[in-house]
């Protein structure tokens, strides 16, 4: 079975992303692999983790964890083929906490597949551009297809304080369920690589 993440890549109290990240996994359960068994989406919410920012003493790249909070981050990281990373846009890019999270770990996120979910003034398009240079360097596969809500157009906002409520334009759907489609079948693509790095390490 393919093990995929929906991870809400913003911490602040009241976040759009948290809104948007439900929508997604409602899409996502849906989805016809998902009705078949084949594939799981699951949340990961970074505020759920506490994590400091990176005081890791060892560089993430040769593996050796000191800290209770990284050990648990990198198991959660670990057992996913692939992420939907759910993500605001901040001061043309991607949140801190985001960035941070990422950074502390790297053989994790290795040979996996990714797709983004953005939302924002811009619907979140110049922080994801950010987060496809990141995720290059740690092998992850981008997809093409991208879901960019607009704050204007796809959420109904009342109150700038509060979330609102989604209500994402008709074609908002058909594209996440395209982005969904590529980063399942780049999932499932990288598995040998993933098993051979497994046993690589194993040996």
């Amino acid at each position: 079975m393919i093990k995929i993440a929906i991870v809400t890549g913003s911490t602040r109290p009241r976040r759009r992303t948290a809104v948007a990240a439900r929508w997604v996994a409602e899409v996502a359960a849906r989805h016809p692999a998902v009705t078949l068994g084949d594939v799981v989406f699951e949340p990961v919410d970074l505020a759920d983790y506490g994590l400091s920012l990176l005081d890791e003493p060892v560089p993430a790249l040769f593996g050796d964890y000191h800290h209770p909070h990284t050990h648990r981050w990198a198991e959660t990281i670990a057992a996913f083929d692939g992420f939907v990373f759910v993500t605001p846009e901040y001061n043309h890019s991607a949140p801190a906490a985001l960035k941070n999270a990422i950074d502390f770990l790297f053989a994790e996120w290795n040979n996996k597949a990714a797709g983004f979910v953005s939302h924002g003034v811009h619907g979140g398009v110049r922080a994801v551009e950010h987060l496809r240079q990141v995720m290059t360097e740690l092998q992850v596969a981008n997809v093409r297809t991208q879901v960019a809500l607009s704050a204007f157009t796809d959420f109904e906002i009342t109150d700038p304080a509060e979330p609102g409520t989604i209500a994402p334009g008709p074609y908002q759907e058909s594209t996440l369920n395209e982005l969904l489609h590529e980063v399942i079948a780049w999932s499932r693509a990288l598995k040998p690589l993933r098993q051979e790095a497994g046993h690589a390490v194993g040996a």
